[in-house]
């Protein structure tokens, strides 16, 4: 599955470099080696996914040896991290990047097996294990090697944590599959990105944005020949700072955990702010929707597709409709034109009925973020007597009244997806992967202000 570790790429000393330490090829595939003749024969093994070159080669071993490789979140608290643990059966294995071994001589595992275990991110309750076999990982990077012309020629930076599939499937299993070189950046700093040099670029929103408002770190990208931004909505006006910058107009791209990455815009294509592209080879998408509405849940199928929940069949079947099409929960509308696919949010969260209307929470977003005086924005629905739903916007801004933020909104779209409410907060919440944390603002942990 790792072509670049069969030697067809041949080999150099800074092959794999994660901050800082650099490895070839053969080192890796050594170290890794002993991973494998650690775990061989385990049901699963975890590691503490922390961005190093042992991180790499537990993910390489685990492959060599058919055992599945569950990373843990180096933040993890005790409770998520005992969880993971109990539930996926998983011994914590340490590994040793400077131990080699040259003598694993295990049995290639079958396509089908189980590959990795990743948890989800508890948001609906206990994280849960998805299981994701080595042919739907070789599918999606295929896939996404072709859309985005990625090869050995290029050099891949980011810096993104090892614990989730941009990171850790994209960012390392992608290289080592393309024989691009790999620079993993440890922390995605402006500076760090900018002095990396590279052809390829992984990023979050937030990453990008920090970058772009460094002018001279961004000036620095512009060698590039593509930059890639995912897990989380970039906002438009992030997406033209970074073209003015840059000269270069960034990919966005479309994906779960449970079914890798789906749907991408193409290298050399266009590529407009606020989509993700077209399904990738072998995808087929669909939208469910209420009878004359121009978006609903996205829906999907293809050979990327994981296996099911660990141990927990009815939640599998629960994923899929009764003709077997995943059902992500993300609320989408396909350009009826060129296919194009737009992403407007959590079906739990972010479609908001208010009024009789659907309405998407990202437009809303984006609109409000187009502001001069608005740097981050977060909009909900939440319940009214009147109208169903009622929409809140929660906004980073200064100089400024709600007032006017609902006139500029109204202006720009369809007055009905107006706020009704906007609330001014410090800092809108994210997780790891830059998505907005929409719960905590309800909950009022952040302190809302009305404005």
């Amino acid at each position: 599955m790792l072509t670049a570790l069969d030697g067809v790429y041949g080999d150099r000393p800074d092959a794999v470099t994660v901050a800082g330490r650099s490895a070839s090829y053969e080192d890796l595939l050594g170290a890794a080696r002993a991973v494998a003749a650690d775990v061989a024969g385990a049901p699963a093994f975890a590691v503490t996914a922390t961005a190093s070159l042992e991180t790499v080669a537990a993910a390489v071993g685990g492959l060599l040896a058919g055992v599945p490789l569950v990373p843990l979140p180096p933040d993890a608290g005790p409770a998520e991290r005992e969880h993971i643990l109990r539930d996926s059966g998983a011994v914590v294995v340490d590994v040793d990047f400077a131990r080699r071994s040259s003598g694993w001589s295990g049995k290639a595992p079958a396509a089908e097996a189980p590959a990795m275990i990743l948890y989800t991110s508890g948001t609906t309750g206990a994280p849960k294990g998805v299981v994701l076999s080595g042919a739907a990982l070789a599918a999606d990077l295929d896939a996404l090697a072709e859309a985005w012309q990625w090869s050995a020629e290029d050099t891949l930076v980011h810096g993104l944590p090892l614990f989730h599939v941009h990171g850790l499937v994209l960012g390392v299993l992608g290289a080592l599959r393309t024989g691009s070189r790999l620079v993993h950046t440890g922390r995605p700093t402006p500076e760090a990105y900018a002095a990396a040099g590279g052809s390829l670029y992984f990023g979050v929103p937030t990453v990008w944005s920090r970058i772009a408002g460094v002018p001279e770190a961004a000036a620095a990208l512009s060698g590039a020949r593509l930059l890639v931004s995912g897990s989380a909505a970039l906002p438009a006006p992030v997406f033209r700072d970074l073209e003015r910058l840059t000269g270069l107009r960034p990919v966005e791209r479309y994906g779960m955990t449970e079914t890798l990455i789906t749907i991408s815009g193409r290298a050399g294509g266009e590529v407009r702010p606020g989509t993700v592209g077209t399904p990738l080879r072998g995808i087929r998408t669909r939208i469910a929707a209420e009878p004359g509405a121009e978006i609903g849940e996205l829906q999907l199928t293809g050979p990327t597709l994981f296996a099911g929940y660990l141990g927990r069949p009815e939640a599998t079947a629960d994923a899929y409709t009764e003709d077997g099409w995943f059902r992500t929960g993300d609320i989408a509308a396909v350009d009826e034109a060129d296919g194009v696919h737009r992403i407007v949010g959590r079906a739990s969260i972010d479609l908001i009925k208010s009024g009789g209307y659907r309405i998407g929470a990202g437009e809303i977003e984006n609109a409000l973020l187009d502001h001069p005086k608005v740097t981050e924005a977060a909009v909900v629905g939440v319940p009214d007597a009147d109208l169903g739903q009622r929409i809140v916007a929660f906004v980073v801004a200064e100089g400024v009244t709600g007032a006017e933020l609902t006139e500029f909104v109204a202006a720009h779209l369809s007055v009905h997806k107006r706020p009704r409410e906007v609330r001014f907060v410090a800092a809108v919440p994210r997780n790891a992967m830059g998505k907005p944390q929409k719960k905590l603002l309800l909950a009022g942990e952040f302190g809302p202000q009305e404005g």
